[in-house]
């Protein structure tokens, strides 16, 4: 059954590749069918400057002359793919407060970045496997997000991370 957003046919699936730098990407459906164009403006509606590949999406669509296209996304949930190996949580952290902050530096390629906290001075630590833990890619400086943060060996570090327009969303 398919559900329907405005008008639009609503669609749960899969990003098959989002490269942030090309500005767009491909969701593959769950019920199959052609590849569906991911820009990264339907992304930024929803929050978020970019997602990693393999991540659940769930979109609307609309048919243009180039093929089907999202519109507008409504969920990202991190993949499920068993390839990322992390601790696992404490059930407590989901129950941590949801920090705003600003992304200082993310360097993708060092696997790490960093991230300020609004009116605390201390840089929170945000590890690669993290953010793709959360569902995203990689992140830009300047771009706000909510941390759940914990107090590491060395100092605080961030245990999940969304866009904040999404931790807005869930409080309400």
């Amino acid at each position: 059954m398919v559900e329907v957003e405005r008008g639009l046919p609503r669609v749960r699936g899969s990003v098959k590749w989002f490269d942030p730098a090309k500005g767009f990407g491909f969701i593959v459906a769950e019920s199959g069918g052609p590849d569906i164009l991911l820009h990264v403006n339907a992304l930024r509606n929803f929050g978020q400057s970019s997602v990693c590949d393999l991540a659940g999406i769930v979109v609307s669509v609309q048919q243009t002359q180039r093929g089907l296209q999202a519109v507008e996304v409504f969920e990202v949930s991190p993949p499920d793919d068993g390839e990322v190996e992390m601790p696992e949580l404490d059930p407590a952290d989901e129950l941590l407060t949801l920090e705003p902050a600003r992304v200082k530096w993310f360097d993708k390629v060092k696997g790490f970045g960093f991230a300020n906290v609004f009116g605390r001075p201390e840089d929170v630590f945000i590890h690669m496997e993290v953010l793709r833990k959360s569902g995203f890619a990689e992140l830009q400086p300047g771009e706000a997000v909510g941390l759940r943060i914990v107090e590491g060996e060395r100092g605080r570090m961030a245990v999940s991370i969304s866009s904040w327009e999404t931790a807005l969303h869930k409080k309400e």
